[in-house]
């Protein structure tokens, strides 16, 4: 299944069962189901704690939700995490990113912001290279973060989109673990929220993929979706092999490219 029809899919079962996460206004387990059937129709999938959630039970805003997602790969005993898919099963769009991993993460361990629009669990599920599917899930109370309304003076929103800041924290342990944080200033519109004074949809505008090469080598790819907060940012670890340089370039849905780069140094 193709991922428009995924989503499309997964939409469709949200609206199906809306009327239960509004009347209760708590995390509705009915939700997951549907969006498992959506997204990995008919496969097998295996509930672990090696893919570990660290959250607020209960978040300051729905708009800026802090997460941080985290694999064990000592607890895992050989399972090797190659894809780590987000979601917010409540979502008018569930899947927040798509993570595409690669051993020079090492213990993959990542920091993000995302939105909720209502409360919600979020669900990692971990794919290995021969397809077999791992699920931790969390509970968070949240809301307002997908629709509403937006304002302000649209080109100095659009001049600033795409600054980046990024960086590597020192002293950096070449061959051990080392922090890396990028952040990029974007509004990531979600096509979901209504202009302030006209009423009318703001079209969709968010960045949709940040890719991490060190030498020019694959660190990290995420398909960055509506779900991620506005701003988006990511705080990770990897293993610099050797002194090189990092580099991220990051897309957004309109075609424009953003790119900077770190020299790391032992």
């Amino acid at each position: 299944m193709n991922l428009s029809k995924m989503i499309f899919t997964a939409m469709a079962g949200a609206v199906l069962l809306s009327s239960s996460v509004s009347a209760f206004a708590e995390a509705d387990p009915k939700l997951w189901p549907v969006m498992k059937e959506a997204f990995f129709e008919k496969r097998d999938m295996q509930e672990v704690d090696f893919i570990k959630i660290d959250a607020p039970r209960r978040a300051e805003s729905g708009a800026q939700v802090p997460v941080t997602y985290s694999i064990d790969n000592a607890a895992a005993k050989g399972v090797k995490i190659t894809k780590l898919y987000a979601f917010v099963d409540a979502n008018p769009i569930p899947i927040t990113a798509t993570y595409h991993l690669t051993d020079a993460l090492g213990d993959f361990q990542l920091s993000t912001r995302i939105r909720f629009e209502t409360d919600a669990f979020v669900r990692l599920v971990g794919e290995t290279a021969d397809g077999k599917l791992y699920l931790a899930s969390r509970e968070i109370r949240a809301a307002g973060g997908c629709g509403g309304t937006v304002d302000g003076d649209e080109a100095a929103i659009r001049a600033s989109a795409g600054k980046i800041k990024f960086k590597v924290e020192e002293p950096v342990n070449i061959g051990g673990t080392t922090s890396t944080t990028f952040n990029i200033k974007h509004p990531m519109r979600t096509g979901l929220q209504r202009d302030l004074v006209s009423q009318g949809f703001v079209p969709a505008f968010y960045i949709n993929k940040a890719t991490f090469t060190y030498n020019g080598k694959p660190v990290m790819t995420v398909d960055v979706g509506v779900g991620t907060a506005e701003d988006p940012y990511f705080k990770f670890n990897f293993v610099p092999d050797a002194a090189g340089k990092l580099e991220v370039t990051a897309t957004d849905n309109e075609g424009k490219a953003f790119t900077q780069q770190i020299d790391v140094k032992g």
